[in-house]
C-alpha cells in the first residue's frame, strides 16, 4: 500500500521536514509514505485568491494516480480516533487500494479536489498551520500502522 500525502507548499521549515520525514521512514516499504510538494501560487495585495486556489487544485488534482481512494482534509470533515484510522486504513490496505490525502494551502482546499475526494476527514475542529498537518499525519499514519501491527509504540 502507498500513501501519497499530496500538499500545497515547498521549502517547509526544517523542523517540519524533518518530523515529516522521521515518521515517513518508519513505515515498512509495503506501507509507504510519500510526499507530493505542490508549489504554493504566489499570494500578494490583489492577488486574485479563488484563481490561486484553482491553479492549486488544478496541479493537486493532476497529482492524483488513478484508481487511489482520495481523502480530502478538511476541517468539517470526519474526525477519527487513532484507532478508527488504524480500521479504515486496514480496510483501504485489504481492498487493495492506494490513498492520496489531499491537504490544501493557507486559503484551503479547492471546491474541486473536495468533489474529488472519497471521504474528507479532519484532524481537528482547530485551524492547524498547513506545514504542522504535514507532521501530524505522517504521525498519525505511523501510529494507525504500529496499531495494526501490536507495536508497543501505541499506547
Amino acid at each position: 500500500m502507498r500513501i501519497r500525502l499530496i500538499a500545497v507548499g515547498v521549502k517547509m521549515p526544517k523542523w517540519i521536514t524533518e518530523g515529516y520525514e522521521d515518521y515517513a521512514k518508519r513505515l515498512p516499504k509495503d506501507f509507504a509514505l510519500e510526499l507530493i510538494e505542490i508549489p504554493m501560487s504566489p499570494r500578494g495585495k490583489n492577488t486574485d485568491i479563488a484563481k490561486a486556489i484553482r491553479k492549486e487544485g488544478d496541479a493537486m488534482l493532476d497529482a492524483i494516480p488513478a484508481g487511489d481512494k482520495v481523502i480530502a482534509m478538511e476541517v468539517l470533515g470526519k474526525e477519527w480516533s487513532t484507532e478508527q484510522l488504524a480500521k479504515q486504513t486496514e480496510t483501504w490496505r485489504m481492498d487493495g487500494y492506494n490513498v492520496s490525502l489531499l491537504v490544501g494551502g493557507p486559503d484551503g482546499l479547492d471546491p474541486r479536489c473536495s468533489a474529488r475526494a472519497d471521504q474528507k476527514w479532519s484532524l481537528s475542529r482547530l485551524t492547524l498551520p498547513h506545514p504542522m498537518v504535514r507532521v501530524l499525519l505522517s504521525e498519525q499514519i505511523y501510529r494507525a500502522w504500529t496499531l495494526m501491527n501490536n507495536h508497543p509504540y501505541h499506547r
